[in-house]
This record gives C-alpha cells, structure tokens and sequence, in this order.
C-alpha cells in the first residue's frame, strides 16, 4: 500500500515551541507519534494507516520536535520527559483533554513517559518498536542498543545522504520484505533528510537531541493499558523484548504480527488497523 503526498498540515505553538502537525476525521482523538529514523515525519509513518483510523476517529498526526516540519529546537535536559512536557502543551494548544496514542519506536518512547508522568492525559497506548529501557532478557540488545544511532550516523556520514542510502536503510531495518517498499516513500524520507536544520541536528557534536532516560521506574507506574505491538522480525528488537515490556505495565498486553519488522503500520496497514482499532474500541475506562 503505497502512501500518498502528505495533506495540508498546521502548525501551533506550543509551550513555547512550534509543532506541525495534520488533523484528520472526526470522533475520539488519536495522537500518532513516528519512529527517529532519517527523514521520518508523522506522515512518512502513518501515511498508508492514517485514513483508515480516520473514517471513525480524530487522527492527530504530530511531527514530534527536531523532525518534518516541526520545529528544530535544541533539547538540554532529560529528553523525555522534554518531549512528554511538550507533547502535553500541545494536547493544550490543540483543546485535546485526553487521547489514545498510537506510536513507532521514538514516538512510543515519549508516550509511554507521558502516560507515566501526566496518566489524566491518557486513554490508551498502541506501542511499536520502541525502547524505554537499556536491556533485554535474553541476550544483548543489537550493537548496545545503539543500532538506530549508528544507522544515522552512516546515513549522514560519509559521502552522506542519498537515495540508495535512504533505501538500504529502510530495507536492513524496517521492513520485512524490501521488495515491497514504496519508493514514494523512500523519496519522501530521503527529501526530507536534506532539511539543513536536520543535518546540521545529525552533525552537532554536543547532544541537541537531550539527556537520554531509561524508563524503568515509569513504566510502572503506567495506569493506562498498553498494547504493544510487535514485528516478530523487528531488526531492534525481538519479541522477547516486548514481552518484558508487557510484564513491566500493570495493563500490558503484546501482538506479534508475522512478516513484519520495525514498520508494521506501513508494511500490513490494513492488519496493523484491525488489531488495533479492536484494542482501542475496547472499555478502558
């Protein structure tokens, strides 16, 4: 399922940084947060899954801060608890009491944080990929758990960004079957890797992006339930690692879809809706 060029997004100001952001349907408020991957924005993401969500629901698709057209402000500090504090102040700008999240990797990390330190502000979470702590329960995890920022630093390293680049990237770590992979997308992505203020992000060699936070402590204190929802070849992480999650969150429940990697929402959009819009209908109040 291919995705198509992104509709006209807005902007809001939000605790004193900009988001952009694209508001579709109508019903009961769904935030997405996307992955960190080079070039990533809430489209390139949910692009393929969004309209489906929003036939019965509001989807609130964010560019979270440093990425698509939000703003790329520097990050001091622990940087969760940033981006939950910011992510929070937009729900404000954006009249949002309360909202179920739905989110790849990076994005799942800020929401699973935010559930801990502001749960009023929570119905439900959708979790895929992410990784709120350091270690996993059967073996180390890939490269120290650093295989993400290595991939961006090759990505941008070197004779730096390109299109086979961006391509080789999507094919080793985010999707199952590289045939399958759209090369809108890939455009959509690599374009967007060329933002200057993201390369000049990629190429700071202080930490722009913030203190970097295991969640340990907060995943327990999580009242609202939690499905996380897994590639069973996820090329970070393996199901294992989920489980471990799963068992950390008074609420949590795990899915382990086959023939998917890190991107399950693009790669089976129409699955990846029906798992999820069942664990979202459900009475979580």
């Amino acid at each position: 399922m291919e995705t198509s060029p992104a509709p006209q997004g807005r902007y809001a100001d939000a605790g004193g940084v900009k988001y952009h952001y694209v508001d579709m349907g109508e019903g009961r408020p769904v935030i997405f947060l996307h992955g960190g991957g080079p070039g990533c924005t809430a489209w390139s993401d949910f692009g393929p899954v969004a309209p489906l969500f929003a036939g019965d629901r509001r989807c609130l698709l964010v560019d979270i801060l440093q990425y698509g057209r939000s703003e790329k402000c520097v990050i001091t500090g622990p940087m969760w608890d940033f981006h939950a504090r910011k992510t929070v102040a937009l729900m404000d700008a954006l009249d949002v009491g309360r909202a179920d999240f739905v989110c790849n990797s990076w994005g799942g990390t800020i929401a699973l944080n935010l559930a801990a330190k502001y749960p009023e502000r929570v119905r439900s979470l959708v979790i895929t990929g992410s990784m709120p702590v350091f270690y996993g329960p059967l073996a180390p995890l890939p490269e120290g758990a650093r295989r993400g920022r290595n991939a961006r630093d090759a990505y941008y390293g070197g004779t730096g960004p390109s299109w086979d680049k961006m391509r080789d990237l999507m094919a080793r770590l985010e999707w199952y079957d590289p045939d399958a992979i759209p090369d809108e997308t890939v455009t959509m992505r690599y374009e967007q890797s060329l933002d200057p203020a993201e390369t000049a992000l990629a190429a700071a060699s202080d930490s722009p992006r913030g203190d970097w936070q295991d969640l340990t402590d907060e995943l327990g204190r999580i009242t609202a339930p939690v499905l996380f929802a897994w590639g069973m070849h996820d090329a970070f992480l393996t199901p294992d690692y989920p489980l471990m999650l799963a068992r950390m969150v008074p609420r949590g429940h795990l899915y382990v879809m086959d023939h998917a990697s890190h991107h399950l929402q693009e790669e089976r959009p129409h699955d990846f809706h029906a798992i999820v819009t069942g664990f979202l209908d459900q009475r979580h109040d």
